[in-house]
């Protein structure tokens, strides 16, 4: 069976499994956090070579303050929680999205967990927060100008290889699959130059119902599909089998 070279995941659902169950809405995002480990670790088992989770976009920020604030002392916890994980898997950690509005504490673990994970050969986990793939792309293209202007490289020059380079997934391949849970089926600003050629997984399962099995599933199915990259394929080429 083919396994995606890199697997990226749109983590939906937290609020509403809180809510049918009469929690807050924080509980949903702490049993969400809990189920990260076990996708984490049954991909970086099986080969995968990057794993993205998108964690909070840069729109969640229009979420009360309550909520905002929660998930912001828990993405710090789990930080310092998964650092050892991450290194007994031999996963190196990335981070995606911008710096700015991020509290200072939440910066230094992200900071410390690149840095602690730097020499990890294995898979790739990026983090996907503060992150807008809009906002990727502007930033990619003002770096990309700010060299034209240096007269560094000139316009004519500039493709979808550079562009792709300036993006805070450099040297990933792009995802093969987009998983997103929940039953959305929408993007939601995330990855967008990306995942031009992903295949889409939607599941109805909550975030935090969502287990190993159901990650198997989603690449059995990937691994079903035959993949043309916009061309005609014939009948049983390109099939990821």
């Amino acid at each position: 069976m083919t396994i995606p070279r890199h697997i990226a995941i749109i983590m939906d659902g937290n609020g509403r499994w809180a809510a049918s169950r009469g929690l807050p809405r924080i509980a949903g995002h702490r049993e969400g956090a809990r189920r990260v480990r076990a996708v984490v670790e049954e991909c970086a088992r099986i080969g995968v070579e990057a794993l993205t989770l998108y964690s909070f976009s840069s729109e969640n920020w229009k979420r009360p303050e309550e909520e905002v604030l929660g998930l912001m002392e828990l993405a710090r916890h789990h930080l310092q929680l998964e650092r050892q994980m991450m290194l007994a898997n031999d996963i190196r950690f990335r981070r995606l999205g911008r710096r700015e509005g991020l509290p200072a504490p939440v910066l230094a673990e992200l900071d410390r967990t690149e840095d602690e994970t730097s020499a990890c050969r294995g898979m790739t986990l990026c983090l996907a927060m503060n992150y807008g793939s809009r906002q990727e792309i502007v930033d990619a293209v003002q770096s990309i100008a700010v060299r034209v202007r240096r007269g560094e490289v000139e316009p004519g020059a500039i493709d979808d290889a550079m562009l792709s380079s300036a993006l805070g997934t450099h040297g990933l391949p792009d995802p093969d699959l987009l998983v997103r849970t929940a039953g959305e089926r929408r993007i939601s600003n995330f990855l967008l130059w990306q995942i031009s050629y992903a295949e889409l997984f939607v599941t109805d399962v909550l975030w935090p119902e969502f287990g190993v099995e159901h990650l198997r599933a989603a690449i059995e199915d990937f691994a079903a599909r035959r993949r043309t990259y916009g061309g005609l394929g014939a009948a049983g080429t390109r099939r990821n089998s």
